[in-house]
């Protein structure tokens, strides 16, 4: 007689760390898995100096431990950065969007627009950089004078003008989501005016003009402005955020250089 097989009791597979842990643990693991995106992000550099240094140079690398350990912290710190992002700026700028559009206020709406712009490009780091720069440089030229406060003025001068022309431009990329114009008429103006400028602008100016509007859309504005659009296209019916969310960050880049240049003629 063949005797009853009782089944197994269910296995039961218990997580590495307790429940109060599990939010720790998952932080760690998506930590981990960006800390290998940004290793595999920075690999080709370190492949591409290497050849050179190595094979084509001949020659050793030149403090290869401390350029080891700064590779080691631009990986953290490229880690935390994306992490940060995806963790705080998104999320805040997707949501600000949402609420603002569903509260149905275009003056609060486009106010919030203008001083995000405004607000993000004044604290950006490489704007500020720049503007020392570019004091620097206009008082050696004897545009300006050379005591301190002359370069800081003009410093300070330079900055505000960036941040008004990209709060300008974020208000004018939420006017484009909303009334659904075609992005291409706005972006083919703003290249004509930038030509038209540069025949009128000083010449000492324009290559500043035309660096303001690449260091704008940096570490600061472009998260915030990129989730602003997104998250603005994702709440408005008949938006596609594919489509319509995307390109404030264009205006961003046009604006400055008309400004710039304007600032230049002006001062």
């Amino acid at each position: 007689m063949i005797d009853r097989v009782h089944p197994l009791p269910p296995l039961r597979i218990r997580p590495p760390v307790s429940k109060e842990l599990l939010p720790a643990w998952r932080e760690l693991r998506h930590f981990l898995h960006a800390m290998g995106q940004s290793m595999r992000d920075l690999l080709p550099i370190v492949l591409v100096i290497g050849f050179f240094q190595l094979l084509v140079l001949q020659q050793p690398i030149p403090n290869l431990g401390e350029i080891a350990f700064g590779a080691v912290l631009v990986v953290l710190g490229l880690t935390l950065f994306v992490r940060g992002l995806e963790m705080g700026l998104f999320p805040i700028g997707e949501s600000l969007a949402y609420d603002f559009a569903r509260k149905g206020s275009l003056f609060w709406l486009l106010a919030f627009a203008f001083l995000l712009g405004f607000g993000t490009t004044v604290a950006e780091p490489a704007l500020i950089a720049v503007a020392d720069e570019a004091a620097s440089v206009a008082a050696e030229g004897g545009v300006i004078g050379h005591d301190e406060p002359a370069r800081e003025t003009y410093a300070l001068g330079l900055r505000l003008t960036v941040a008004v022309s990209v709060g300008l431009a974020i208000l004018l990329g939420v006017l484009r989501i909303l009334r659904g114009w075609p992005i291409q008429y706005l972006i083919i103006g703003g290249y004509v005016g930038v030509v038209a400028m540069t025949g009128f602008a000083p010449p000492w100016i324009i290559g500043i003009a035309y660096d303001s509007g690449g260091v704008t859309t940096s570490t600061i504005t472009v998260p915030l402005v990129a989730a602003l659009g997104v998250g603005l296209a994702s709440s408005i019916r008949g938006r596609n955020p594919m489509i319509d969310g995307f390109g404030l960050i264009a205006f961003a880049s046009l604006t400055p250089m008309i400004f710039v240049m304007g600032y230049g003629m002006w001062v």
